[in-house]
């Protein structure tokens, strides 16, 4: 068993968590797709980069794990028990950076949209959520 404080277990740890391309946001962009939704990925020259982007709808769409951008009320929403300053401080800084993001996207005319991990878990809730979105303009 590896010791959940050795730094080189940790670090090997951590560069295993993907930033793109995750299970969520394989399951979202089906679903897009079965709307016969078109979208672009990951646009660099938008700010923070979004997950998902609809350019005939100017939705900005960003895929959230509900560990690390902190959904509120979930149960993947969990602390760390070790270093906890650390982690505050850590999740502190994402979300403040995504707050900076949106602002950044929302003055530029794009519609910032949030799917949380756990809603692209659940089918009919990824639905309802996609029609709430897909519905307003």
């Amino acid at each position: 068993m590896v010791d959940h404080l050795d730094p080189e277990a940790r670090s090997r740890n951590m560069g295993r968590i993907k930033g793109g391309n995750t299970v969520p946001e394989l399951l979202v962009r089906r679903a897009l797709h079965a709307r016969g939704r078109r979208f672009r990925l990951h646009r660099r020259d938008l700010p923070g980069r979004p997950d998902i982007v609809l350019p005939r709808d100017r939705i900005a769409l960003f895929v959230h794990g509900c560990f690390w951008h902190r959904h509120a009320g979930c149960p993947r929403t969990t602390m760390p028990s070790t270093r906890r300053e650390f982690w505050e401080a850590k999740f502190r800084r994402t979300i403040a950076r995504d707050a900076e993001q949106a602002a950044a996207l929302a003055a530029a005319g794009w519609r910032v949209e949030i799917i949380w991990e756990c809603e692209a878990r659940k089918p009919s809730v990824l639905d309802t959520a996609l029609d709430r979105i897909l519905m307003v303009r």
